[in-house]
């Protein structure tokens, strides 16, 4: 059975920094596709960072420049580094995994292409 476990949430100040991690009891870790993604209140999910099989990022606009996505094919893992957060970056965060076989140079930023999900970690960012 897969699964993820995200864990690192919390509630930090604005500026501060926060790094989230992924760990994935996925087969063939490293030939998937593993995107964070983001929920606030009232709000759709929505894509914020992913790494591919050959461990290309992609980024949203909006956290470009301040967050910072990884892996560790050793451990299982894939971290999300948050820097320079913002209020605006509160929400619950959440790991997605997609099976790419170790191919393609596509990014998938819509929920459902993926197949599997963590039950997320909460992020709050106070002003």
């Amino acid at each position: 059975q897969v699964q993820l476990l995200e864990t690192g949430g919390g509630l930090v100040q604005a500026g501060s920094s926060l790094r989230l991690s992924c760990e994935a009891s996925l087969p063939t870790f490293s030939s998937h596709y593993m995107g964070w993604f983001r929920q606030a209140p009232g709000k759709e999910r929505e894509f914020v960072a992913g790494i591919n099989w050959s461990a290309s990022t992609y980024y949203a606009d909006s956290v470009k420049g301040r967050f910072t996505i990884s892996r560790n094919v050793m451990l299982n893992t894939v971290y999300l580094r948050m820097n320079s957060l913002k209020p605006e970056d509160t929400a619950v965060y959440y790991c997605a995994a997609r099976n790419t076989n170790y191919q393609g140079t596509d990014n998938y930023t819509r929920r459902d292409e993926y197949e599997y999900w963590g039950q997320g970690t909460q992020v709050t960012v106070s002003s």
